[in-house]
């Protein structure tokens, strides 16, 4: 499963979620040991969070 960085690494002003990938911190730091499963959990959360950050949109890995 591809990671969804975008190279865009700032966090919003509460610090929660990234403005590049919309993933909070405890997601980026453990992308490299997470399950495929969570890996995929994580990716299906990013649309919403995208929207509700007023981010644009990015296309969802094949498969999801």
């Amino acid at each position: 499963m591809p990671s969804p960085c975008i190279n865009v690494c700032k966090m919003d002003a509460a610090g929660r979620f990234c403005l590049g990938c919309a993933r909070r911190i405890d997601e980026i730091a453990g992308w490299g040991q997470a399950s495929e499963a969570r890996k995929r959990e994580i990716w299906q959360q990013l649309p919403a969070r995208r929207a509700a950050l007023g981010l644009e949109p990015v296309p969802l890995p094949e498969g999801l």
